[in-house]
């Protein structure tokens, strides 16, 4: 089975899009967030001082966050090839964080699920449950 093709933002867009009750905050372009009911799973952050390239000492300005499980957030920070990381700030928040310029280390399935399970980690359960084909 051939790789799929690098995963690009606008995937992000149409994972997001793709699930039941999401809205986007802007409607379109920007930088977004995702929210199920008004619960945020994924969103573009802006430059904080507690992300930044070890190399410059400057702030990364393309932050990805999305949320997930304390169980994934482990597993995905802990591999040292992944592009996956965390900082103190978001010690005890169960998501972790991607810079824009890393989504092309993943394919489209990856961030497709990376999004799916965001936002099945904010979604209320009974929605869930019908999305993962539960009754």
């Amino acid at each position: 089975m051939a790789r799929s093709r690098p995963a690009r933002l606008s995937d992000i867009d149409e994972a997001a899009a793709a699930l039941p009750e999401v809205t986007r905050d802007p409607p379109a372009g920007g930088r977004p967030s995702f929210q199920v009911r008004g619960k945020t799973f994924a969103f573009a952050r802006g430059p904080r001082k507690d992300a930044f390239d070890p190399e410059t000492g400057e702030p990364y300005d393309d932050v990805l966050a999305f949320s997930c499980t304390a169980e994934d957030k482990e597993s995905m920070v802990s591999d040292p090839d992944s592009p996956w990381f965390t900082t103190p700030h978001w010690n005890g928040y169960n998501a972790v964080l991607l810079l824009e310029r890393d989504l092309g280390r993943l394919t489209t399935e990856e961030i497709r699920e990376v999004v799916t399970d965001a936002w099945l980690a904010k979604a209320p359960k009974r929605l869930a449950k019908e999305v993962l084909g539960g009754s």
